[in-house]
């Protein structure tokens, strides 16, 4: 009798965690792409290690940049929405995990959302986060909102990072680089 309500328990955990994820075929490009809650553990699969690992490996924390963040930093969760289809997403998402490993952020207390090219997830918890652009990285501390990371830092990622946690407002720019209307 334990080894099946142990069986049970296996089969329940292993079917919630398989509708939080799911790899499926991009239609532009052919390629698979996640879609869902994820890891950053997910990115070690051969459809994604090759540019995660490439940017990871090869970027270069400018720590200086971040001092007296990793003290403040650990007040806050993130959330990051990404594409795995998405060069800017390739780009910054690996960029920034090495910039969080730098200031020894904890894993749990990252939210990583894969979306697909019009920006949804499984869930739909992404509506009600307004994401026009991914990459977005978004900072919270005690709930709120303190700031976001929209497609590419306006700065450098350590700088806007600097500036969100250390309560600078970071401002948006349109894809022109001028400032938003508000």
């Amino acid at each position: 009798m334990k080894f099946l309500v142990f069986l049970s328990f296996i089969a329940f955990f292993s079917l919630n965690a398989q509708d939080k994820l799911k790899t499926i075929t991009d239609e532009k490009s052919g390629k698979p792409m996640l879609v869902g809650i994820a890891s950053r553990s997910a990115f070690q699969d051969t459809s994604y290690s090759w540019w995660y690992n490439s940017e990871y490996d090869n970027y270069r924390v400018k720590t200086k940049d971040l001092e007296g963040v990793a003290a403040k930093i650990k007040d806050f969760n993130i959330t990051i929405v990404m594409g795995t289809w998405c060069s800017d997403s390739h780009r910054e998402i690996p960029r920034f995990f090495k910039i969080l490993d730098t200031l020894n952020f904890p894993e749990n207390r990252i939210k990583l959302i894969m979306v697909d090219r019009q920006r949804k997830d499984l869930s739909g918890e992404v509506d009600s986060l307004k994401i026009e652009l991914v990459p977005t990285i978004i900072f919270y501390n005690m709930g709120k909102e303190e700031g976001r990371i929209t497609e590419a830092p306006q700065e450098t990622l350590e700088k806007d990072t600097y500036n969100i946690v250390m309560g600078k407002p970071v401002e948006n720019k349109d894809s022109t680089g001028k400032p938003e209307d508000k």
